[in-house]
């Protein structure tokens, strides 16, 4: 607690202060803030893309943590070893080996065009596409992790009794295996979608024309040197 103090809740107040005081109390940066097209459309669009982001992770995360959840011994430490695996690796060089793969010339134009599926590359980068894709792979084990933990404290008892009660396997998950694993989904897109909202690094390096609402602050704050906005 002392230390988020000092290290979170210290800065936070600071730029809360620079947000309303220039010589003054004043709302005028969030007037700026709110009164601009350009600042709007990048904070809906940033909503935009970690509300996609957090659903593409949920829909690829849900059957892997399922699977995972069912293993044992070995198999299941050498699957939450893999889990675990992308952490082992910066943001950053993931980010470039998804420049590496989605680029122009890249992996995954070569192997579409060696293969007679397109006939010139596919433009990944720079649009949006590419940044989400990165997104999502980097958001994983973020989603995997909770859902992992809310499905392995599920009692498997209760499946059988509901199969007991004539419920096909259907029935099984739907009124009780997706219930009971609920908690793990409200807590793996809450971490997904409030980390997605602040992500820079993969927008800044692969992002189109749109920018999140993390460069903007950043164009704001070291290129403008315009504080008080970038603290708004």
């Amino acid at each position: 607690l002392t230390l988020l103090l000092f290290l979170f809740v210290a800065p936070l107040v600071v730029v809360l202060l620079q947000s309303v005081w220039q010589g003054g109390f004043t709302l005028a940066s969030y007037a700026a803030v709110l009164g601009n097209a350009g600042t709007l459309g990048s904070l809906g669009y940033t909503f935009r893309i970690a509300a996609t982001v957090t659903v593409a992770a949920l829909l690829l995360s849900y059957p892997v943590a399922y699977v995972v959840s069912r293993a044992r011994g070995s198999l299941l430490h050498l699957a939450i070893a893999m889990i675990l695996v992308p952490f082992w690796t910066s943001t950053v060089i993931r980010t470039y080996a998804w420049i590496v793969v989605l680029q122009r010339r890249g992996i995954l134009n070569d192997l579409l065009m060696s293969s007679g599926i397109t006939d010139q590359p596919l433009r990944l980068m720079n649009n949006g596409v590419g940044m989400q894709i990165a997104m999502v792979h980097i958001m994983l084990p973020f989603m995997i992790l909770p859902l992992l933990s809310a499905m392995r404290g599920i009692d498997e008892t209760l499946l059988r009794a509901a199969s007991v009660l004539g419920a096909n396997p259907l029935r099984q998950f739907v009124s009780v295996y997706l219930p009971l694993s609920l908690p793990g989904v409200a807590a793996g897109c809450s971490l997904v979608f409030i980390s997605s909202l602040g992500f820079y690094i993969t927008p800044a390096l692969i992002g189109g024309p749109n920018m999140m609402a993390a460069v903007l602050i950043e164009q704001q704050a070291s290129r403008l040197l315009n504080w008080p906005l970038a603290s708004a």
